[in-house]
């Protein structure tokens, strides 16, 4: 209850900033105009803006994106606690390299070196970019959750004469996910945010139609306002999932 009270206050403020700002400039706003790029009514029908048919474009992509993060953070985090140490080097390597250079940079790398060695457009050179740069962080989260998994459920499989494939799939990862799921849901928020820097590469989601809408319209701060809220509603809805999601699993915990 406090927090979303100071969300709405901190929301107001943000409101009042913008109101007495537009005020000191010799701007002229035309909000009146924003509502057809959201929806529009055609014949008595509704249909989709641009702003809300790009919003599907980022949600899509953010959603194939948080698959491959999920499928690389899992795989990183298996390497890194592997007895390999090719498999450790390879999967440190990853990590580092992609959490220490720019996702910017990473896009254009796969953009005009690897999509046209792999024969790939560019939303899928998008999914792969977000998704491998959000699956080096995954995998940190993933190998702490899995280290957090008390040894002893290890030793007891092995007592059992299972294998260590089956200890990882049958006892660590299903306790591991218990532990990881939170914080991979924030993770997911991260990766909604950061979806916007697919438009680098001319994909037609969220912020490049906002781009577009503003170079017919002139209209730049009513649009990126437009969308900065879009983000905000979208963002802030999931963060309230990660958070019921955080309590639901703390609650159902059982009690020692």
């Amino acid at each position: 209850m406090v927090q979303a009270c100071a969300f709405v206050v901190l929301i107001v403020l943000a409101g009042w900033g913008i109101t007495v700002g537009a005020g000191a400039m010799p701007y002229r706003w035309q909000w009146h105009k924003i509502p057809q790029f959201v929806v529009r009514v055609i014949d008595g029908e509704l249909y989709a803006g641009p702003l809300i048919r790009g919003l599907g474009v980022s949600l899509r992509i953010s959603a194939l994106a948080f698959g491959v993060t999920i499928f690389a953070g899992l795989m990183a985090a298996l390497l890194l606690l592997s007895r390999s140490i090719v498999g450790r080097g390879l999967a440190r390597i990853y990590v580092e390299v992609i959490r220490n250079t720019p996702l910017l940079v990473q896009l254009y790398l796969f953009y005009f070196v690897l999509a046209p060695i792999l024969g790939i457009g560019r939303e899928a050179t998008g999914v792969l970019a977000l998704g491998l740069f959000e699956g080096a962080f995954a995998a940190e989260i993933i190998r702490a959750g899995i280290l957090a998994v008390p040894r002893a459920q290890t030793e007891a499989g092995q007592s059992l004469g299972l294998t260590r494939g089956y200890i990882y799939r049958f006892i660590i990862l299903p306790q591991a996910l218990r532990i990881v799921l939170p914080p991979l849901t924030s993770l997911s928020i991260s990766l909604v945010k950061h979806s916007a820097i697919v438009s680098a590469i001319a994909i037609f989601d969220l912020t490049n139609e906002g781009r577009n809408i503003i170079a017919d319209t002139f209209m730049t701060f009513e649009v990126w306002l437009t969308v900065a809220l879009i983000y905000l509603v979208v963002t802030t809805t999931m963060s309230w999932l990660a958070s019921w999601l955080e309590h639901r699993l703390r609650t159902d915990q059982p009690r020692s």
